[in-house]
């Protein structure tokens, strides 16, 4: 599974190994300093309970997609906007308050 994150059109990649024990602080401290470096600030997002709903939509879908995708999609999260990509790509995107962008995409790992 490989979790995309860009600011601004800049972006990180992060490989994650194993989707059902995701190392969430350390996944989350990458992306804030990520944020840091691109003079966002991401404090007042809860990128953590978004990644893991993100995480578990996808998680699965090489059983049959989507696992729980369209349904994160349909009730939303936060101020994120979510879509369903096909293949089992769940992207969400917000702007920042210093009209930057963010966008998160989770891309399932088959």
């Amino acid at each position: 599974m490989e979790i995309d994150v860009s600011i601004n059109g800049k972006s990180l990649s992060i490989d994650i190994a194993n989707p059902y024990k995701v190392d969430m602080p350390s996944v989350v401290k990458e992306i804030s300093s990520f944020g840091s470096e691109m003079g966002a600030d991401l404090s007042s997002h809860d990128i953590k309970g978004l990644l893991a709903r993100m995480i578990k939509g996808v998680a699965g879908c090489e059983h049959g997609c989507p696992a729980d995708a369209k349904g994160l999609v349909y009730h939303g999260y936060g101020q994120f906007k979510l879509n369903y990509v096909e293949g089992g790509i769940l992207s969400a995107s917000c702007e920042l308050k210093d009209k930057k962008s963010l966008e998160l995409k989770v891309f399932p790992g088959f």
